[in-house]
């Protein structure tokens, strides 16, 4: 459990804007586009499943209905380059940490149970398509010890994955290939993908009925007032409070201020831009306040071929020895995947550019080796998209900053951040309204391990 000092702003705040606007939040089903209110008690910065995720936990866990304003602020509301909505939709419990598989089985009973969660009157019940068809990890003999240790450790956490051999592996799956895999793992239930695009539209009509407002537009800047103090070791540290957040709004040169008690950083990709406008990073290098959050915009391609001879309908989420990853994609023998790059491949994030090359060399290579049939398969479409990539130990960040001490971090996930939403979004409510992480223990996500320099390292990125 992780502690926080709570100094009674947000309520102080809360009583300020119920005396100069009483009453309770109207119907907010309206044009986004409108601008912000001048005063909220929560800002989220960034509109895709993680920041709704969060707005959704505040709502639910408030103590009394209507008692937090929360506003989420998202620059694009046609997703076009959010990341969700990019996603090849995959959840799994096959992690390298407990945290990661807690989360995990956390979000697929959230998913499995979502008209519980996200149900809206009159409204049409959600189909998130689920595919439960798991996810089926290849290792060769250098990987295989640890894929052994994780599989234990997610078994003791409640996972139900299996242990498969090679000749295992080829009886249940006779179209693989298994040269070089010395050992296997295959999720028996839990595991598969999802429609990422119901699941964000869904969360986005449940928080509109709960009363969160939305603005189209960007954070330019904070307003913040800093405090000196002197921590347990004698040294001055400068803590700083966010007391405004200016919102430009889209095809304009004028911005809206709107008063905040706290902000959450949700912006997903550019999360580490958004902190380093909060001042974070800004002091000294090797001081805490000279410390950055390492996130950033990685491209990531997706490549959807046809291959009439494939695999078929039972295909689980494949990923090879190689790094390379496939699954089924509807009923028409058609298939996703791709690869993620080596840092000296790293894609240029400047656009979301396809780079077909790569597939023809780095992706199909390894596809026909460990699927023959693969051989014939033909591309059809490809995409891409971007990874809010942890550059220190590809693991979400969770939590408060230890200085700007209203700023709170839900980002840094690394390719999981949209099975973890659910999770996250709680743990993120939690630690904001209570104090401290309550269901999932998630102090090893804080912020404070950069300056610490304390690796959480998630072996399982694909």
């Amino acid at each position: 459990m992780v502690l926080l000092d709570w100094d009674g702003k947000v309520s102080e705040f809360k009583k300020k804007i119920q005396s100069i606007m009483p009453g309770e939040p109207s119907n907010l089903m309206c044009d986004t586009k409108h601008l912000p209110p001048e005063h909220s008690d929560v800002v989220i910065v960034g509109g895709g499943v993680v920041g709704l995720s969060v707005a959704f936990w505040l709502k639910k866990l408030e103590k009394r209905q209507g008692a937090i304003r929360v506003l989420v602020v998202e620059r694009d509301h046609t997703y076009s380059k959010a990341s969700t909505g990019l996603s090849v939709g995959g959840i799994r419990q096959q992690f390298s940490l407990p945290q990661n598989v807690q989360l995990s089985l956390f979000s697929v009973d959230f998913l499995r149970n979502i008209n519980e969660y996200l149900a809206v009157v009159d409204g049409p019940p959600l189909d998130l398509q689920f595919n439960p068809l798991g996810y089926l990890l290849l290792a060769s003999e250098k990987g295989a010890a640890v894929l052994e240790t994780n599989v234990k450790m997610q078994r003791q956490e409640g996972a139900k994955i299996s242990l498969m051999s090679p000749e295992q592996l080829q009886k249940k799956f006779p179209w693989i290939n298994t040269e070089g895999v010395a050992l296997a793992s295959y999720g028996l239930e839990n595991e598969g993908w999802f429609d990422p695009w119901s699941l964000l539209q869904g969360l986005r009509r449940k928080v509109q009925s709960m009363g969160v407002l939305f603005c189209e537009g960007e954070v330019t800047r904070f307003i913040t007032s800093s405090n000196s103090m002197r921590n347990s070791d004698g040294e001055e540290v400068n803590l700083k409070r966010i007391h405004e957040v200016h919102v430009k709004m889209d095809n304009s040169l004028e911005y809206q201020p709107v008063e905040c008690a706290i902000v959450v950083n949700a912006a997903g990709a550019w999360s580490g831009q958004l902190a380093e406008l909060a001042g974070i990073g800004k002091g000294p290098p090797g001081t805490l306040e000279g410390t950055k959050l390492p996130v950033e915009p990685r491209k990531r391609f997706v490549y959807l071929w046809h291959c009439p001879q494939g695999p078929g309908l039972e295909t689980p989420l494949v990923t090879d020895t190689s790094g390379v990853y496939f699954r089924r994609e509807g009923l028409s023998n058609n298939y996703v995947g791709g690869r993620s790059p080596t840092e000296e491949e790293e894609p240029d994030p400047a656009d979301l550019e396809v780079d077909h090359d790569f597939f023809q060399n780095k992706v199909w290579p390894h596809l026909a080796q460990r699927v023959p049939a693969f051989e014939a398969l033909k591309v059809h479409s490809a995409w891409a998209g971007y990874y809010d990539y942890n550059t220190f130990d590809q693991n979400g960040v969770v939590g408060p900053h230890p200085l700007v001490v209203n700023m709170y971090f839900a980002s840094g996930f690394s390719g999981h951040g949209l099975q973890h939403a659910p999770g996250v979004g709680r743990a993120v409510a939690e630690v904001l309204l209570g104090g401290c992480f309550q269901t999932i223990d998630m102090t090893p996500f804080l912020f404070s391990r950069f300056y610490l320099e304390e690796k959480v390292l998630e072996q399982n990125i694909i």
